[in-house]
């Protein structure tokens, strides 16, 4: 059966990087956009259904029909603005690791509504604010939505209207560096270990260093490793993930600044030049019980994007 919809053979390609989401004390506020990219190339057809192909992280293990988080993501958007959902064909190629505190549910539901955005174009406008409101509505918080979205440093809230966030550049002299081990972690047991509450004491020293680290990430990179001193979580959360926390305290015995990238189990490391990065693989190395992979990753500057794609028509036989 065909449905006739107005966005029928639309075609977009979206490319959205993985997000770290906390940095130590910015817990539930503050994320990073990272230079590793999950790109798909969305169709929209007559037909009715869901077909989704994923190569790389993933295949074989995620839905490739309607329930795929993407795909889902698509469906959600169009009936937000009161649009008629096409058909979908998803070619999905997934390098952020799932379930590993980088994001990436975050960037398969920006995948979503950016690719919604792309196939609505001229029809309905989807400005940055509604899909950050979209974003959120699905994911449940902004710390890696925005990122995702925004690219760069940004700091998220939640006003009266609504999710809001605010991007900001981070100084060149920034390395981040990603180790992620072979496992990984619920982000609902993780969030579970968080007390209600934390002592007063606790709460003003969080305070000070997300203050801190706004500072260091875009004028004064020398002080990250105090600024990446977190009291809120990290160690709450320690018994879902002790190679994890292990590692960390051995990063920042030796003066780096890790942090739980996320919910973990991943680690980031916010090195202020490149040189201390190969420092740090080597410790991971020697310390690690299990296989672990560093990656040096770029911050990301331009979040997610969307471009047409030409859908190539092959002549009949």
């Amino acid at each position: 059966m065909t449905l006739g919809s107005a966005v029928a053979g639309r075609s977009v390609i979206v490319r959205v990087p993985a997000t770290s989401a906390n940095l130590g004390p910015g817990f539930d506020t503050l994320g990073l956009a990272l230079a590793i990219y999950d790109e798909l190339v969305v169709t929209a057809t007559d037909e009715r259904g869901v077909v989704v192909d994923v190569t790389g992280v993933g295949k074989g293990e995620v839905p490739t029909d309607e329930s795929n988080l993407v795909a889902s993501s698509i469906a959600y958007t169009f009936a937000r603005v009161g649009q008629p959902i096409p058909g979908l064909r998803l070619s999905a190629n997934n390098v952020i690791p799932h379930g590993g505190g980088l994001g990436s549910s975050a960037a398969a539901i920006v995948s979503g509504v950016m690719a919604a955005k792309g196939l609505l174009d001229g029809i309905v406008e989807l400005d940055i604010d509604l899909m950050l409101e979209i974003a959120t509505e699905l994911e449940g918080h902004p710390d890696n939505v925005a990122p995702a979205l925004f690219g760069g440093l940004t700091i998220a809230w939640t006003a009266d209207s609504g999710p809001r966030a605010r991007k900001l550049l981070v100084h060149r002299a920034v390395s981040p560096l990603v180790f992620v081990p072979g496992h990984s972690v619920s982000t609902a047991v993780a969030r579970s270990l968080q007390p209600a509450t934390v002592p007063f004491e606790d709460a003003v020293f969080n305070l000070s260093r997300s203050a801190l680290l706004i500072a260091a990430l875009t004028q004064s990179p020398e002080l990250l490793f105090e600024a990446t001193e977190d009291r809120l979580h990290q160690d709450y959360r320690a018994s879902a993930m002790p190679e994890t926390n292990a590692l960390v305290h051995v990063l920042r015995d030796h003066g780096f600044a890790a942090v739980v990238s996320g919910a973990g189990p991943s680690i980031l490391v916010l090195a202020g030049q490149p040189s201390d990065r190969a420092a740090a693989a080597a410790l991971v190395t020697e310390h690690a019980e299990s296989p672990w992979r560093a990656t040096m990753a770029a911050v990301d500057f331009k979040g997610a994007t969307v471009k047409a794609h030409q859908v190539e028509v092959k002549p009949q036989q």
